[in-house]
């Protein structure tokens, strides 16, 4: 065993770099392809406006897409590839998709918002338009055939029969023939016509995920997967309390696990062994003495801490008329508090990522980021490498949801590998997942809104109590506690948004208060706000309609003129088969539950709508809950979801989307919730952190409304947003009660209860 101690000038000195010389005949085919695509040149554009950045097309007339945008299990790689095919007159099995590879692919911004396909893939569409055209005016050279009766149909330019219809006349020539392996040398015409949706032979049509054949038969290579040869094993050896330091280390205390490593630098600790069961043992065995420090305030009232907290200053979100002096002369008011807590990404898989720090002053890291150009530019400032010798390769992780560890264990990984020299694999334990990955906010909402005598929403005012957002890149673990300076940056996403109610309302005021401090690193967590808003806002929406003495549904359309959102509600109203009545539910009582001794059931519904952002997608949701008052469990039945967001390129792959946002939030709202004491996060594990379980998964039907002459919109996030506002109407109506603080946990609907 060999201890190495550096210190922060010595590790700087040390130089080293990242991109690997990939022996490819020997690491998983996976990772191969993201080396590049076959024929393409090493020096190849890397400009998203260039056509030759975004597509390559080969001699046998196959497509090769690049993107910096990155499939996370959203299933944009097919959605890609259909979007491509679609104008390049190809099957969408000809195209493949180089992802996340800063070597080989333009940098469109990470993959976050939603905008998957709505920066990326339009991108490529309007890249493959461009391309189309110039492919057919060089099949017009080719066959002499004037290229307004030129059409590209499976790879080939073909001309058109006379009748103008799409049926070929004659054989043509392939695209690859014409361009294969060469430049278009092009700028990309974002106003390069389009395929009409009249014609559209690829998007819109359900077709299957390339990658989940593998991934059912455990073929399918995960960053976790990934391998190189000599590649060693790490740990990270964290302190028992954030911000702790390293007093003194025992490297005997592993005299029993041979062929194991210690790495310090300054207060950064960690173990490697080409073995990785060693690693385990080793990390779970060093005996190390830590500082101990009491920084948190424990999760205890955070509410109330959040009201207090010092300020960094307010934001003024929507300010519409006078909504106070509105609310003063009103007939009815109302207010109620909202709060949301901090919340883990809790991927099922922990963070990993490799590294490969070489003596050239080369280097790659391969990691599951959402944002690997983003990555490498923040590797290299902090550690010191040029960019342009860093290389960071995208490989599918087990869900990042935002940002969750991939970067901080992408650090980890590149620190050990600069330090000793080898390439290192660094897998996070779960308790390291859990404990230290970036999190979601928490949010306090005061929300406050009044009728007038006809029961007209007349006045609106929503406070929030949020994070600030701090310029400059997210501080690494590895690189804080190695006493590397970087920057210290903080951010959980666009937060503040759907504050304000989609329904008609004169007056509207939307007022955050920017908390200058959080106890614990933030990171932005799908749809991040926005669902915690809706909870808020739509919660308010259903109390109004109680007191308006008007049913849930018949409320909202009542209230809204634009006709996608009437839409929605509508036909999520007669797939569900909403009866017309007020709220609470008169015959809430099913009677005995299924398992004995546990009191009747009550049973109740209730809806949310949301246009996400006030600017994208249109969602309306409904849902059916059971709610057994003995132990304040919550079942929900089933949920019915209409989705708008304008065209559709792959229905099957946005109805998983949708799907997976329902259930997954269902799992935030009833079961998740960071707790932490004044040293550290204590919710470091499945008991401590549940999340939904298999036997608790409603029945989901999702209607999906095409719009094809719409602007696609993403469908990543828009469902999440009123799964908790839905479920609280839901228990609303079952119950009589409001719960206002998620999770829904058993004891506090019991406490509610009474």
């Amino acid at each position: 065993m060999q201890m190495i101690e550096l210190t922060r000038r010595d590790l700087l000195k040390a130089g080293g770099a990242l991109v690997v010389s990939f022996a490819f005949g020997v690491v998983p085919r996976r990772a191969a392809a993201q080396a590049g695509a076959p024929g393409a040149a090493t020096d190849r554009p890397l400009d998203a406006g260039e056509v030759d950045g975004l597509l390559a097309i080969h001699a046998d007339g196959s497509v090769t897409l690049y993107t910096s945008k990155v499939d996370v299990g959203t299933g944009v790689r097919i959605a890609f590839a259909q979007m491509a095919a679609e104008e390049l007159g190809v099957s969408p099995s000809r195209v493949s998709v180089i992802e996340g590879d800063t070597a080989t692919c333009p940098d469109q911004g990470g993959t976050g918002g939603s905008t998957g396909l709505v920066r990326g893939g339009t991108e490529i569409r309007a890249a493959a338009a461009t391309a189309r055209r110039a492919l057919l005016q060089m099949g017009a050279t080719r066959l002499n055939v004037p290229v307004n009766e030129l059409t590209i149909i499976d790879g080939e330019v073909r001309a058109l029969a006379p009748s103008g219809v799409r049926e070929p006349r004659s054989r043509g020539v392939g695209i690859g023939s014409l361009i294969g392996d060469r430049r278009f040398a092009l700028k990309v015409d974002k106003n390069a016509p389009l395929t009409p949706p009249s014609q559209h032979a690829a998007i819109g049509k359900p077709l299957l995920r390339p990658d989940v054949p593998a991934k059912c038969t455990g073929r399918h290579v995960y960053v976790q997967d990934f391998t190189l040869p000599g590649m060693l094993h790490g740990r990270i050896v964290r302190p028992p309390s954030i911000g702790a330091t390293l007093v003194s280390v025992d490297e005997s205390s592993l005299r029993g696990i041979p062929d194991v490593r210690v790495v310090r630098v300054k207060d950064f600790l960690a173990v490697v062994s080409k073995d990785e069961w060693a690693s385990v043992r080793a990390a779970a065995t060093l005996e190390a003495t830590w500082s101990q420090r009491e920084s948190l305030p424990g999760h205890e009232g955070l509410d109330r801490l959040s009201r207090t907290a010092p300020l960094e200053r307010d934001q003024e979100v929507v300010n519409k008329g006078d909504a106070r002096g509105a609310a003063r002369v009103a007939a009815k008011t109302f207010s109620a508090t909202y709060f949301w807590p901090f919340q883990s990404h809790a991927s099922l898989g922990p963070s990993c990522a490799v590294a490969d720090v070489r003596a050239d002053g080369t280097a790659t890291v391969w990691s599951a980021s959402q944002g690997t150009h983003g990555l490498r530019g923040n590797l290299s400032k902090v550690f010191g490498i040029p960019p342009e010798k860093l290389r960071v390769v995208f490989l599918d992780g087990s869900g990042s949801y935002g940002t969750n560890g991939g970067d901080h264990v992408a650090a980890d990984a590149l620190l050990l590998s600069k330090t000793i020299g080898q390439p290192v694999r660094v897998q996070w334990m779960r308790h390291d997942e859990h404990g230290w990955d970036p999190k979601g906010p928490q949010q306090l909402l005061d929300v406050r809104a009044a009728l007038d005598a006809s029961g007209r929403i007349v006045s609106w005012e929503t406070e929030m109590w949020v994070p600030n957002a701090a310029p400059g890149a997210r501080a690494l673990l590895s690189a804080d506690a190695a006493g590397i300076q970087q920057e210290h940056g903080s951010g959980s996403g666009a937060i503040t948004q759907n504050g304000d109610p989609p329904y008609t309302v004169d007056n509207v005021r939307v007022v955050a208060h920017l908390i200058k401090d959080t106890p614990l690193q933030l990171s932005n967590l799908r749809a991040p706000g926005k669902i915690a808003n809706v909870f808020a806002v739509e919660s308010l929406a259903d109390e109004l309609a109680v007191a308006a003495g008007e049913d849930a549904v018949a409320f909202r359309l009542k209230r809204l003129g634009d006709p996608r959102a009437i839409d929605v509600i509508t036909r999520t109203a007669s797939a569900f088969k909403w009866d017309t009545r007020m709220s609470p539910n008169p015959r809430a009582k099913q009677g005995p539950s299924t398992s004995p001794g546990t009191g009747n059931l009550l049973v109740g519904r209730g809806i949310a709508y949301m246009r996400y952002k006030q600017m994208e997608n249109y969602v309306a949701m409904a849902m059916e809950v059971a709610v057994n008052p003995s132990s304040g469990q919550i079942q929900v039945r089933r949920v019915v979801c209409a989705h708008d967001c304008g065209l559709i390129v792959n229905p099957e792959g946005l109805r998983n989307q949708v799907e997976g946002c329902i259930v997954q939030t269902l799992s935030r709202a009833l079961h998740e919730e960071v707790t932490f004491d004044r040293s550290r996060v204590t919710s470091v594990d499945w008991v401590s952190y549940p999340i939904l379980r298999f036997p608790e998964a409603p029945v989901v039907e999702v209607i999906l409304i095409d719009r094809p002459n719409e602007p696609l919109v993403g469908a990543g996030e828009a469902a999440t947003a009123p799964v908790a506002a839905a479920l609280a109407n839901a228990v609303f109506d079952a119950t009589g009660v409001r719960l206002r603080t998620v999770p829904f946990t058993p004891t506090r609907v019991k406490t509610a209860l009474a």
